[in-house]
């Protein structure tokens, strides 16, 4: 059996995927992986990671505006669109893949494409609640359309071609409790735990107000614990905070570079402060984690926001637009939700009812029923 994933641009594509490939060399011991992705994608550098092999094409996105820079690059795409087909065809007749699946970002058009005109079996899984350009187009050719949410398959033109599957979440998140995750962090108090990231690589209008937000809670005494996460803002943060006079760690307010920990961390949160892309919601859901979703508004679509709305309308969660964390307003949604079980326990319910707990497994099944016997 060989399968080709394709996706990149944002961890959010890549990870579906990579737990995918997992699953499938689990169950097929001698199943054979290939990645594609972008010329320069973060893709690159994750695939490898993971110990898998990755191809290339010659991709690039389309901008919206009619600036002349703009125009100059879609002519440059339209260019790369025929190099990257030509590119497609010479990775397919050399892998001969049983499967395509792509999850995400520009690089999958032109491999999913020639691969479903080749009725070679096809599918897309799309993590965010609104599809993108790519999956918008794809879903015209391909076999199978797997969303995140029941809320999505209305957005597809043809919804008996859609299966509500979730979005799979590496395995460790599901490893701790919230009492064995405490311990293992040395939580020796029944302070709740926020946790709080921007990201990845963070995110600086954000983590300037968590400068505020930090001194706060310290002038405050610490009422709960606190790890954030700031990315590369790590050194300004860090001389920020000394230079205020703050010196965290032993009053349980953390401020690292970055969480290596994630799944661990998680675990034993009882709020979440944080963006709204794909990995993130999905994670979210996947551990009923209560959190403030503040959507970043630098994304094609405004996806973020349209993520975060499809869980802040059931009660999942709570949506801050960046705009409207002015003063303490971060501060104090998150003062009221910590003070407030009941609550929280409320948005974890609705968070359950929202998730695919076996979303990995689900797709699975899909793919394979799409290969046949």
């Amino acid at each position: 059996m060989k399968i080709l994933f394709t996706c990149g641009g944002t961890a959010g594509h890549v990870n579906p995927a990579v737990a995918l490939a997992r699953i499938f060399q689990q169950k097929h011991p001698g199943c054979r992986v290939l990645f594609v992705g972008a010329e320069g994608g973060m893709e690159n550098k994750l695939v490898p990671k993971e110990g898998y092999p990755i191809r290339c094409v010659t991709i690039t996105n389309f901008h919206r505006s009619l600036a002349p820079a703009d125009l100059a690059h879609n002519l440059g795409t339209l260019v790369n669109m025929g190099r990257s087909r030509r590119q497609a065809k010479a990775i397919l007749d050399e892998f001969q893949p049983d499967l395509v699946v792509g999850t995400g970002g520009y690089a999958s058009f032109p491999v999913v494409n020639e691969a479903a005109h080749r009725h070679i079996p096809t599918a897309v899984h799309e993590s965010n609640a609104v599809p993108g350009l790519t999956t918008r187009a794809l879903a015209r050719v391909v076999d199978r359309v797997m969303v995140g949410f029941e809320d999505s398959r209305g957005r597809y033109d043809d919804p008996s071609k859609v299966v509500v599957t979730g979005t799979p979440v590496r395995g460790g998140f599901f490893r701790y409790t919230r009492r064995e995750a405490r311990a293992k962090l040395g939580f020796e108090d029944e302070r709740p735990l926020l946790l709080s990231y921007w990201g990845s690589l963070g995110a600086e209008t954000m983590n300037q107000k968590m400068l505020d937000f930090i001194a706060k809670e310290c002038y405050e005494g610490a009422p709960w614990r606190h790890i954030h996460g700031s990315g590369r803002d790590f050194p300004w943060m860090q001389e920020e905070l000394l230079r205020r006079g703050l010196r965290l760690g032993d009053n349980g307010v953390e401020v690292r570079e970055y969480i290596y920990d994630m799944s661990l961390v998680m675990a034993a949160a009882d709020l979440v402060l944080c963006r709204a892309g794909a990995s993130t919601i999905s994670e979210v859901t996947a551990l009923a984690k209560p959190a403030i979703l503040v959507p970043s508004p630098n994304v094609t679509a405004n996806h973020q926001e349209k993520n975060a709305r499809v869980l802040s309308s059931q009660g999942a969660a709570v949506l801050l637009r960046e705009s409207d964390c002015v003063g303490d307003t971060l501060y104090e949604q998150a003062n009221l939700l910590l003070r407030e079980r009941d609550r929280r326990e409320a948005m974890s319910r609705a968070l359950s009812a929202m998730a695919v707990p076996d979303a990995g497994e689900k797709i699975y099944q899909t793919l394979m029923e799409l290969m046949g016997p």
